[in-house]
């Protein structure tokens, strides 16, 4: 229950906090520099991989989609993104895979607060 409380106590600081860097980041996409629109785009990927399809906050979605390729959702990320470069989900997982083990096996997924 603890976890919970203050899961939700920092979701209602982030939220707002959240809808202004997306703010943010539309206006630096268009006048910002590039590294810094890089950076917030991936942190975004990282977020929606996390909440929408259930992987891991380190992981985008594109590596997670080349390891559930067997699954509906992750077949369609990978004909999507072959379609703007041919083997970006299996290039993004074998750069991000080597993080997913060494975070699993360190077991910095695990809960924090108990």
């Amino acid at each position: 229950m603890k976890e919970r409380a203050v899961g939700f106590t920092l979701l209602c600081a982030l939220i707002p906090l959240a809808v202004l860097g997306y703010w943010l980041l539309v206006w630096i996409g268009f006048f910002g520099p590039n590294a810094r629109g890089r950076a917030g785009v991936r942190a975004l990927d990282n977020f929606v991989n996390a909440t929408i399809f259930n992987g891991y906050a380190w992981e985008s979605i594109s590596s997670h989609a080349w390891r559930e390729r067997d699954k509906r959702w992750a077949k369609v990320v990978i004909r999507l993104t072959d379609k703007f470069q041919p083997g970006h989900c299996q290039r993004a997982n074998k750069r991000e895979q080597p993080v997913v083990d060494l975070i699993r096996k360190s077991k910095l997924d695990s809960q924090t607060i108990f």
